[in-house]
């Protein structure tokens, strides 16, 4: 789409090219900028050429580079990118990376140009990124305008739909996952009303080395809902849990209670799996 509106765009080179001139917005893939109008912006900010690393291997765990594409996240996930080294053999939680990335209302094409930082400020419920960071404990890392930096947990960085607490002149710098998440046993479940349709619910399970677990439920509920257990749950527990969590809403592509009850599906066929 034309942005008939935009009449400046500069490239970001050092971080003092962060600051926002009125009416201008940082770019990084653009694939939701571009695909409607922008009445309010009048200038693009381009993050691409700040060269941030696009993955980071540390015995911390993954530093992800905001402005790392989704399909360049998949192919490393997968031990394809021919441009890095494979992934740690123990991180088996990545299995979970080209699940999330396909429960993306999005073509592959759009993952070559759509960042993983990009889909996490957007915030949309159903964001896929967001399902992954949130089950995989991701940290946001933000730099604030006037140069210092925060870091906050993805799933406490959604306030709402397409809604978020960063302040205008912030910028996610990179979401961190700890090795001991990426250490788990992960799966991911997600279901929409149609076959190639937005998620309607994503369902992530994870159980870590010391046999705790991590429920995560996304898409159906406005903001992530996370479960923490010591060990994997009863059934009548999650199940209680999940029914319970805050947010199920209700918009064309789902009911509120149809999102619930096959969000408390989804984790129960991740925990039975989880338990064999």
């Amino acid at each position: 789409m034309d942005i008939d509106t935009v009449t400046s765009f500069r490239r970001a080179r050092t971080r003092a090219d962060l600051a926002l001139a009125p009416g201008e917005t940082f770019l990084a893939g653009g694939t939701w900028l571009m695909s409607e109008p922008q009445p309010d912006t009048t200038g693009f900010v381009d993050l691409t050429t700040l060269g941030w690393p696009a993955l980071e291997v540390s015995p911390e765990g993954l530093r992800i580079g905001a402005t790392c594409t989704i399909a360049h996240f998949v192919a490393w996930a997968q031990g394809r990118a021919a441009d890095a080294s494979a992934p740690p053999a123990d991180w088996t939680a990545l299995r979970i990376v080209p699940d999330a990335a396909n429960a993306l209302l999005a073509s592959f094409k759009i993952w070559n140009t759509a960042t993983v930082g990009g889909n996490i400020c957007q915030s949309f419920s159903a964001a896929a990124m967001v399902a992954l960071a949130a089950g995989l404990d991701g940290i946001a890392v933000v730099w604030t305008p006037d140069g210092g930096e925060r870091r906050v947990g993805v799933a406490d960085l959604m306030t709402g739909n397409a809604t978020n607490d960063l302040v205008r002149g912030e910028v996610v710098r990179a979401i961190e996952l700890p090795a001991r998440a990426l250490r788990s046993r992960a799966r991911l479940a997600k279901i929409a009303l149609a076959e190639h349709g937005r998620s309607g619910a994503v369902v992530t399970a994870r159980v870590d080395e010391d046999g705790s677990s991590v429920f995560g439920v996304t898409a159906a509920t406005l903001t992530p809902a996370v479960l923490r257990y010591d060990a994997l749950p009863t059934a009548d527990r999650l199940a209680a849990d999940v029914a319970s969590a805050r947010g199920y809403y209700t918009d064309p592509l789902g009911a509120a209670d149809w999102r619930r009850a096959v969000s408390g599906v989804l984790a129960e066929r991740l925990r039975r799996e989880l338990a064999a």
